[in-house]
């Protein structure tokens, strides 16, 4: 039998015992931990959409967004049981905006094994090739090999133009560029020769920008473009992965392709279920 005094010590050091876990449980905001991080628990997802690409994401002069990628979100988050509200996430800015948590999801990003070991990835929701836009007078660039010695736009934090000078190892020139905007800008007024990215957005900047421009249809390597998302959310890939699904399915997808790009001159072939890269 304890007396008085040892009751009292044995429940000091079960107190002790006890402390950390439940600070440790306060500091992760409920024991839940991994799950409560989970975007499967949110009631509002934050998409970062990038604001300087017309078709896939750009943000009007009222603040709104417009895009392939904001309907996309849209009927994502519906699927999912959840609302959607939009940030801007520049090609230079969205790791960083999803690592803050500033962002939930970020949209128009290649899958890429340099990316692929710091964030995880939701998809692809979209099947793509690189292209070239030239000018409308410029006859002498007629596909990647081309670019040699020419002068490309090198968005920063996108990986455009290391496409062309790495891994088809083109002598082209890269000038950088904040955005696709200023990459237009130079395009227009002599500054660089081409502007080289995925065919979709080359498209959407062509039907924006009128017919000052070309787009080649050269397409040369296949681009993946899926959903990045904070790694170590499983259920938050897999739930983005069946509303992808549902997407194509449904015949959604098709349809927003013929919304942004029916007008473009991009050939638009049977849209089918990506292979998905599977969540880890």
């Amino acid at each position: 039998m304890l007396g008085d005094g040892g009751l009292r010590m044995r429940r000091l050091v079960a107190s002790l015992l006890v402390c950390p876990v439940l600070l440790g449980c306060l500091g992760l905001a409920g024991c839940g931990g991994a799950e409560d991080a989970s975007i499967v628990a949110k009631t509002t997802l934050v998409a970062g959409v990038r604001p300087d690409l017309p078709g896939i994401g750009f943000r009007r002069a009222d603040g709104t967004f417009e895009g392939l990628d904001v309907d996309v979100s849209r009927y994502l988050a519906e699927r999912m049981g959840k609302k959607v509200r939009f940030a801007p996430a520049l090609a230079a800015d969205r790791e960083r905006l999803l690592r803050s948590g500033e962002v939930d999801m970020v949209l128009t990003f290649w899958l890429e094994p340099e990316w692929q070991q710091r964030l995880a990835f939701a998809g692809p929701y979209l099947l793509s090739y690189q292209d070239i836009l030239v000018r409308n007078d410029e006859r002498d660039v007629r596909d990647v090999q081309d670019l040699k010695g020419r002068k490309i736009c090198a968005v920063v934090g996108s990986g455009a133009a290391e496409a062309v000078t790495v891994e088809r190892q083109v002598a082209a020139i890269p000038v950088a560029a904040r955005s696709y905007d200023d990459c237009m800008t130079m395009l227009g007024d002599g500054r660089i020769d081409a502007v080289t990215t995925n065919d979709t957005i080359l498209a959407g900047l062509k039907t924006r920008q009128g017919g000052d421009f070309r787009l080649l249809n050269s397409r040369f390597g296949e681009r993946r473009t899926g959903i990045a998302i904070r790694k170590g959310d499983p259920d938050g890939c897999e739930a983005l992965n069946k509303a992808i699904t549902e997407m194509y399915q449904d015949g959604t997808m098709s349809g927003f392709m013929r919304k942004w790009f029916g007008s473009s001159g991009l050939k638009l072939s049977d849209v089918d279920v990506p292979q998905f890269e599977g969540c880890l």
